[in-house]
């Protein structure tokens, strides 16, 4: 069967997450921009970089290469069409996490709202192929059951439960610690539902 995330449509995605009562694609945004200037860096590896949500964020004046990863080839199709002005910066390339995969080099790994769906064990792989110097984390903290925010879209993540893995603050920094990184620092941003986002940074 293939992943869930092949087949959610991008305009639904980013209606969900933009939605008031949400409010996760305005609050990644912001977000995103702190991760990408926090270290200096010349490299930048997003994973599920979907419609590129933060990529008006890259300034080609100080970073060389930007690469977005993602399961669903659709989303990096839009992901290039919107961000033209990073012709010749951004490579798109359609990649499983979860298989045996082979990805190059970059100074700052990204990963948002993604560990959740790959697990700490994979994610961990990920980062040793990738081997960053530095890793920026966006994880949310759920204050009820549902890990997807109630919305007139939600039918739409009915699948996610099946490849979902819980992830909690000190299991990551465990998980990362165990693989050779340091916990650099640490910010939380609350949501408009209860949830929050928060965002953990390694360094090697």
């Amino acid at each position: 069967m293939n992943n869930p995330w092949e087949d959610i449509n991008l305009e639904d995605y980013e209606k969900h997450m933009s939605l008031e009562s949400v409010f996760q694609l305005q609050a990644m945004n912001q977000m995103m921009e702190e991760q990408f200037y926090t270290h200096p860096v010349k490299s930048i590896m997003i994973l599920g970089v979907a419609g590129g949500n933060g990529l008006e964020h890259i300034d080609n004046h100080i970073i060389d290469k930007v690469y977005g990863i993602d399961i669903n080839e659709n989303y990096l199709k839009v992901c290039k069409e919107r961000y033209p002005e990073l012709e010749g910066i951004l490579q798109t390339l359609c990649v499983d996490l979860t298989r045996d995969i082979k990805l190059p080099y970059a100074d700052l790994l990204v990963a948002n709202l993604l560990i959740e769906y790959i697990g700490y064990e994979c994610f961990q792989k990920v980062v040793k192929q990738v081997k960053p110097k530095y890793v920026s984390c966006i994880i949310q903290v759920n204050t009820n059951d549902s890990f997807v925010s109630d919305s007139p879209y939600l039918h739409v993540f009915d699948r996610l439960s099946e490849i979902h893995h819980l992830v909690e603050e000190k299991d990551l920094i465990e998980a990362i610690g165990e693989i050779g990184y340091q916990k650099d620092l640490h910010q939380a941003r609350e949501l408009p539902n209860g949830k929050k986002l928060v965002r953990i940074d390694f360094i090697r």
